[in-house]
């Protein structure tokens, strides 16, 4: 278990840097790529916890296709590429303040209703076709509409990008 939490600690670490630098970077494409990192962090942490079938689609979709709407969106829009010093505004303290509350109130929730239970010893074995039917059959009409809207923003990116 040592090597598992000291995995956990670099990932860990590793996706704050990258969540950080989502919010901080000045660059658009730079963002993108630190969001590339914090999402493959996550299906990182997703085989720690020995869930493969979650860890593969957390790769293919978001890393793999979400990432790659957003780079076309931003490139098809002729939205500035580059370094862009306009990004933040001068309320920022003011966030900070309101997100540092936030994660206060919310660490102070989870502590208090989650202080006393244990993980079970022997977890229940799910096995892929259980997550896929839970999936696709509770969740099917919204994940075709996800696909269709995604679908016409990316149309939407290439007609604003052609007219000229």
């Amino acid at each position: 278990m040592v090597a598992q939490n000291i995995a956990f600690g670099i990932i860990a670490f590793a996706m704050a840097v990258g969540a950080i630098r989502v919010v901080t970077t000045n660059n658009v494409v730079h963002a993108a790529l630190w969001l590339v990192v914090v999402l493959g962090g996550a299906a990182a942490q997703y085989v720690l916890l020995a869930a493969e079938f979650v860890a593969v689609t957390q790769v293919l979709i978001y890393v793999g296709a979400i990432i790659v709407l957003f780079l076309f969106g931003t490139m098809l829009t002729r939205a500035q590429i580059g370094r862009a010093d306009d990004l933040n505004n001068s309320q920022w303290p003011i966030a900070l303040v309101v997100a540092l509350v936030l994660a206060g109130t919310l660490g102070y929730v989870l502590i208090d209703a989650f202080s006393d239970d244990k993980l079970p010893e022997d977890p229940a074995v799910t096995t892929t076709q259980q997550v896929s039917d839970s999936i696709f059959s509770t969740y099917l009409l919204p994940f075709w509409a996800l696909s269709v809207l995604l679908t016409a923003a990316l149309i939407g990116a290439i007609v604003l990008a052609r007219r000229d």
